[in-house]
């Protein structure tokens, strides 16, 4: 089971990471998110020249496709995560470059294959998340996305077939390594490849509490 861990901010905790084991690590490139990647002082440059071994994973809400390639060259993404409401022209168009996961939000009564069916050709992989009610702007734009701590009711994949790698993310906290061990027992999960925790094992917003990461870390691994 690979976890990847979201929200990164700092060049410490990054490698910190890398020595217990994660496998994926995603740097938010959105403005409005408290754990917006260089909030700490992170920058591209350092990334890119870390010589890390897990992958970097660049998370995009609505960007442009010359925002996210610039931010690919400059942080030396292995994968983008697309996490707004971009079409499977825009994730088709990004995925030529370069490996894309393309995220959903699903509230209770959310139809799960009718909402991803016209981007499997268009991504990589997928990623599920807790759909939410979004503040907003002035702008009418929403402020939100991901990293919210809502629960994922993952009684909607139990009875489908994704027929593509998927990533489980949805307020993962450090307490529920034995469900994931559990939802593994589940038809639908011949096609999880990972699962995704972020704010859930935080001290504040971008720095993780690393005890928390690592104890979860070995128990889904073990």
């Amino acid at each position: 089971m690979k976890v990847k861990v979201c929200g990164m901010t700092t060049m410490e905790q990054l490698y910190q990471l890398q020595e217990i084991g994660v496998d994926y690590a995603g740097f938010i490139f959105y403005p409005q998110s408290p754990r917006f990647v260089t909030r700490n002082g992170m920058n591209g440059t350092d990334v890119r020249n870390a010589g890390l071994t897990l992958k970097k994973v660049g998370v995009f809400v609505d960007a442009t496709y010359n925002e996210i390639m610039k931010q690919v060259e400059a942080f030396g993404l292995d994968m983008v995560q697309l996490h707004g409401k971009e079409t499977p022209f825009e994730s088709s168009r990004i995925a030529e470059n370069i490996p894309v996961i393309k995220a959903f939000r699903f509230m209770e009564h959310d139809h799960v294959e009718w909402t991803i069916k016209d981007y499997y050709s268009a991504a990589d992989m997928f990623l599920f998340d807790t759909g939410v009610s979004l503040p907003t702007n002035e702008h009418g734009q929403s402020i939100m996305y991901g990293g919210t701590g809502r629960k994922f009711n993952w009684n909607l994949l139990k009875e489908l077939s994704i027929r593509k790698p998927f990533f489980l993310s949805g307020g993962i906290e450090p307490g529920d390594s034995q469900l994931v061990l559990d939802f593994l027992k589940e038809t639908v999960a011949k096609d999880l490849f990972a699962v995704d925790i972020n704010s859930r094992f935080e001290l504040s917003p971008g720095i993780k509490d690393m005890r928390k990461v690592g104890g979860f870390i070995n128990e889904i691994k073990a």
